[in-house]
């Protein structure tokens, strides 16, 4: 079999950008705090006080959280579906009879209409019983049918899917390819118009719910012709319908109950009724269907965390080590602060993103992206530190655990289901780049013909002129700032209370560093800026942790007045913001003092063969195939694997 389907798009780097900008939200018609941080303007007015829900949002929130909570308790066991990797049909039908299916979707179309705030507790709560589950219904809601109907449908679509979701329907939503992740520009799978219809061909990889799902969003990329526009669409798709085969479920190394596979589509006609938006209009209907979706998934990350904090607490006093619980010698007590702080930082940054989301004041995509990158980065390494404070029984499966007579505790699994968190909806790499390019939106608006090669003459002074008005009204407020000042953010450091203040002192200072580092570094690599991807990824893993330290001090003061363990909130946060400090100010010395011109070199040594005899001395257990599978076009010549729950 051919290594390289012949298939296969070829689309140059400049047309793989240009697909990917054209699908970028380009207007920012409300405020970013994120926005304005990278831009060096600590905009705190934005954030705090911390935005609240209405009370009749908290009281059906609250009252469907309790009951999702005793169904966790006595209908889910997770170690069955761990077993099984499946889960059972009666769970899934009674998740569907809760109203599980629907907590996003509006009352009217049989929803329960719950919050983002809500719907994502409702995830972090069910994703601690199943990941699999938070899974399942995560990919359902959040960039499944409903939310892109929500968004984009007409009344039609809306009166026809919404009902479905809400109560009976699972949804999909299949956009990766075989050969197509994160650049849309070779998406293969095409939509012929044909009349009232479109026809569909193609294959879509990774299908999460795609095996059991009813309902499917594809993206598809319609031919452009006459009254036909072209480019990649969205398409709602009955998984039933001829042509559809779903080809294989996938298994992985975690998430065993994911019920994920390959779908064919083979002449599958889809009528043109079920187009969500206009031809050409999918990748920008996806990104922005992410720009809350997003959310979810870092939601499930402080679920983690809230477990990982329980599992550390009860072992580590229980174990004890030379004379004391092992919680009490310095090298694992760090570890329990580091999953205690971080958990509460995660809390509040999803928290306050999930508010700002409800509240539609704030244009939150990188908000909710940052939310994500940070979630799953943080949430990794606070799985990966429960395993090492569980030592041997950390790498023990919860079953041999338990076949031995100790407690059923799964963290290696934890582990292993954390782990596709850095991958799913973005991997940190495709979100370090999609955040920085957001974050450097107001350089590019005023100064980006002066860097594009393809811009004439006229052009590049046109745009010199513009961004020497901009730079000089915005550079010289980059020099000083309430940072600076001893007494500023000072209601952030009531009397008994630890002293947060400073660490919000610290984020205005910082980021005006961190805009005053953007510059130079257009200034210096201009056209190459974008070639600079360790840069880039720095400057973003900063302008998280300044977030997330802004997040926490913001919930901490909330919390100082509305609950009766606000000191305990404080103490938290300025551990974490400690921590996070250090982590940012490493991050900036790594800026300028890095590997990132060897690194490249070695790379080109490794792919050329220069080190191949390293790689002697071992054997390669890998089996035969090609690195990437053949998904031509064409009848599907294997058994359907579709299996709708009912």
């Amino acid at each position: 079999m051919s290594a390289t389907p012949q298939h296969r798009a070829k689309v140059s780097e400049r047309e793989a950008r240009q697909v990917a900008e054209a699908a970028r939200e380009q207007d920012w018609r409300k405020p970013s705090f994120a926005k304005e941080l990278f831009l060096g303007r600590f905009r705190l007015d934005l954030i705090h006080p911390h935005p609240m829900p209405a009370d009749e949002d908290a009281r059906r929130g609250e009252a469907f959280l309790a009951q999702l909570r005793d169904f966790c308790e006595t209908k889910i066991d997770s170690a069955r579906i761990e077993r099984e990797a499946k889960i059972p049909d009666e769970t899934v039908n009674g998740l569907r009879e809760l109203g599980a299916l629907g907590m996003k979707i509006d009352t009217k179309y049989g929803g329960l209409g719950l919050t983002q705030v809500y719907y994502n507790k409702a995830l972090a709560l069910v994703g601690s019983a199943s990941p699999a589950i938070g899974a399942l219904l995560s990919a359902h809601q959040s960039i499944g049918v409903p939310q892109p109907l929500k968004m984009f449908g007409t009344q039609e679509q809306k009166d026809a899917f919404l009902p479905r979701c809400a109560r009976t329907d699972i949804s999909a939503f299949l956009l990766t390819e075989p050969d197509v992740g994160s650049d849309p520009a070779r998406l293969a799978t095409a939509a012929i118009p044909d009349g009232d219809d479109y026809v569909i061909d193609g294959v879509k990889l990774w299908t999460t719910n795609g095996v059991v799902a009813d309902l499917l969003v594809v993206m598809a990329r319609v031919p452009k012709s006459e009254n036909h526009r072209g480019g990649i669409t969205a398409f709602v798709v009955e998984a039933a319908a001829p042509g559809v085969t779903v080809e294989n479920r996938n298994a992985f190394m975690g998430l065993r109950g994911l019920e994920n596979g390959v779908t064919r589509f083979h002449q599958v006609r889809v009528p043109a009724a079920n187009r969500i938006g206009a031809e050409g209009a999918g990748l920008k209907i996806a990104l922005t269907t992410l720009n809350t979706g997003r959310l979810s998934l870092p939601a499930m990350c402080v679920g983690a965390g809230k477990w990982c904090l329980k599992i550390a607490r009860e072992w580590s006093a229980a174990r004890e080590q030379w004379g004391k619980p092992v919680a009490f010698h310095e090298a694992v007590g760090a570890k329990i602060s580091f999953i205690a702080a971080t958990t509460f930082a995660l809390e509040a940054v999803v928290d306050l993103s999930s508010q700002m989301a409800d509240e539609d004041r704030n244009d939150i995509r990188i908000e909710a992206a940052l939310a994500k990158l940070y979630g799953s980065e943080m949430g990794w390494l606070m799985a990966d530190e429960l395993v090492q404070i569980r030592g041997g029984r950390g790498f023990e499966t919860a079953e041999s655990l338990a076949a031995r007579g100790e407690r059923a505790v799964p963290t290696e699994q934890m582990l292993r289901d954390m782990r596709i968190n850095r991958i799913f909806e973005g991997s940190t790499e495709i979100m370090h780049l999609l955040i920085a390019r957001e974050a450097v939106d107001a350089h590019l608006a005023v100064a980006g013909d002066l860097i594009d090669p393809d811009k004439s003459l006229t052009d590049k002074a046109k745009a010199g002129a513009k961004a020497g008005g901009f730079y000089a009204k915005w550079l010289p407020k980059l020099v000083t700032g309430p940072g600076q000042l001893p007494r500023s953010y000072a209601e952030f450091h009531p009397a008994g209370h630890p002293d947060l203040s400073g660490h919000l002192r610290y984020v205005e200072r910082s980021a005006r560093k961190l805009a005053r580092s953007t510059f130079y570094a257009m200034s210096r690599w201009q056209g190459r800026m974008e070639t600079k991807q360790g840069f880039l990824g720095r400057i973003v893993d900063i302008g998280a942790e300044l977030f997330a330290i802004s997040a926490a001090c913001v919930r901490a003061e909330l919390l100082r007045t509305t609950e009766e363990y606000g000191r305990e909130a404080y103490q938290l946060a300025d551990v974490f913001c400690r921590q996070a400090r250090i982590r940012a100010d490493e991050l900036f010395d790594r800026l300028w003092t890095n590997t990132d011109d060897l690194d490249h070199k070695v790379v080109k040594g490794v792919l050329g063969g220069t080190y191949a005899w390293l790689e002697q001395g071992v054997i390669d257990p890998s089996g035969e195939g090609p690195w990437i599978a053949d998904a031509a076009p064409g009848p599907s010549k294997r058994e359907n694997v579709h299996r709708p729950i009912r």
